[in-house]
């Protein structure tokens, strides 16, 4: 399932956005026999590692059996916010 990261915002940038966030895209995960999570980060143009850091680790506990991957991190933004999570 591809999630559009995007659709979030452009500008992610709290902890407390990134629960929200999840919350939100959790409630559109009807599908619990997903395989993989495709993060898209398509027109994000901020993202901060306490965002994805929250957004991420619900996902991965909520659904732990489900590989995530990434999707357009080549904003400086994104990808050092992934590398500083360890995501």
């Amino acid at each position: 399932m591809k999630i559009q990261i995007s659709k979030f915002g452009n500008l992610l940038v709290s902890r407390p956005e990134g629960r929200e966030a999840f919350l939100s895209a959790r409630a559109y995960i009807l599908d619990k026999g997903e395989k993989e999570f495709v993060l898209d980060f398509t027109g994000v143009d901020v993202l901060t590692p306490s965002w994805i850091d929250e957004f991420v680790s619900n996902l991965k506990k909520e659904f732990s059996q489900v590989e995530v991957s990434y999707k357009n991190i080549d904003n400086p933004s994104v990808s050092e916010s992934l590398k500083w999570v360890g995501k």
